[in-house]
């Protein structure tokens, strides 16, 4: 059950799921727009490269060339875990996707900041976007600094936090900064699209830029039928990069309100649930879901990033009741934007689904690339 929209439109008719002479029409301006927005993008990367800017640390990049979600934020989790181990003094670079509020662009000191009418009791969601605040929840001992200039960001996690290294997330069209480490994560179950470029395709750079990345980090692997054909073509690219496969390996349920007590993945065994999520790529969640052994009812699907309402959680609920569903699921990133709204009911509740990602083969070739960053 796909909320409707534009943007959902436009992403089936990318992807070429809408068929006919209108979607032929628009797919042919939007090729026109494709061709322009490529042309623009080749000149800002050749002119930032020119002289990328050298950060006062080491500075990681992890990011995608491609529209969609690619899982790349449980990849700067699995970073950033592992590098504190280390202990290294790191910091998260982040824009905040759809941050509505510009005027905290660097970290947050208290959990609630006053709103633009100075009312208390704003969260961190609503001043910082919802990956940063998910990471900041899962990484409480780690800087998340939001601010779309990832330069003033840096600097300030080097004067505030000490910091040895940043890490960039979404930093792979951030072209005006020098980068230690390059990785690109690449869903393995939609890799590049139709290889047509934004508006046409959901590629965000010329499949060239791939040239740039030192590690190639394949995600959701364990929902795929085939990675060989991936392997061959990034090889064909850039033979000099690392290629590594990963997983999105459930880790347990909690229930919306209690996310600290993590439950057993076999709580909602064998039961009927609904789903919703705004999110990137819903699909991989209802494989995850499926494969847990549940049944799924229903699946809501909204844009991603999508700014829920209480009438959207209200007609959730209230569906689920009249089809006698037993159970709510969302994801950990729907999680934080929905937290105020939440719907409450006596016979129905909303769990949550976490997830971490796994390196399946060579993890320590990865984590020898990362520590070479400390060696030069």
């Amino acid at each position: 059950m796909e909320q409707k929209s534009a943007l959902g439109y436009l992403h089936n008719l990318v992807q070429d799921k809408k068929q006919g002479f209108i979607a032929i029409a628009i797919k042919f301006l939007l090729l026109i727009g494709s061709f322009f927005y490529g042309l623009i993008v080749r000149v800002l990367i050749l002119f930032h490269s020119i002289s990328p800017r050298r950060l006062d640390c080491r500075v990681i990049s992890v990011g995608n060339i491609t529209w969609g979600g690619t899982g790349k934020t449980a990849l700067v989790e699995f970073i950033a875990r592992y590098l504190k181990q280390k202990e290294h003094k790191i910091a998260i670079l982040s824009r905040g996707y759809k941050k509505p509020d510009t005027r905290y662009p660097l970290p947050l000191p208290a959990a609630c900041l006053p709103d633009r009418q100075g009312r208390q009791g704003v969260t961190r969601y609503e001043t910082m976007g919802d990956e940063p605040y998910m990471l900041s929840k899962r990484l409480s001992d780690v800087p998340i600094i939001v601010d779309g200039d990832r330069i003033r960001a840096a600097k300030r996690a080097i004067r505030d936090y000490a910091v040895d290294t940043v890490i960039l997330d979404d930093g792979f069209q951030q072209w005006k900064i020098k980068k230690d480490l390059e990785i690109v994560a690449i869903d393995a179950n939609c890799p590049f699209g139709n290889k047509q470029m934004i508006p046409r395709g959901i590629l965000r750079e010329p499949l060239s830029s791939l040239r740039r990345a030192d590690a190639f980090i394949l995600t959701k692997t364990n929902l795929a039928a085939n990675t060989s054909d991936i392997k061959d073509f990034l090889n064909k690219i850039n033979s000099k990069a690392i290629i590594l496969e990963s997983i999105h390996k459930p880790a347990g349920f909690y229930r919306i309100d209690n996310p600290e007590e993590l439950l057993s993945l076999d709580i909602l065994k064998g039961k009927t649930a609904t789903l919703f999520s705004g999110i990137g790529d819903p699909g991989s969640f209802e494989s995850l879901i499926k494969n847990l052994g549940l049944n799924i009812g229903s699946s809501f699907i909204f844009p991603d990033h999508y700014q829920y309402r209480k009438e959207d959680l209200d007609n959730i609920v209230k569906y689920s009741q009249d089809k006698n569903i037993e159970a709510i699921i969302t994801t950990e990133k729907d999680a934080v934007r929905i937290y105020e709204l939440r719907a409450k009911s006596k016979s129905l509740e909303i769990f949550v689904l976490r997830i971490e990602l796994i390196i399946t083969k060579d993890e320590e070739r990865f984590y020898n690339r990362l520590l070479r960053l400390y060696s030069l």
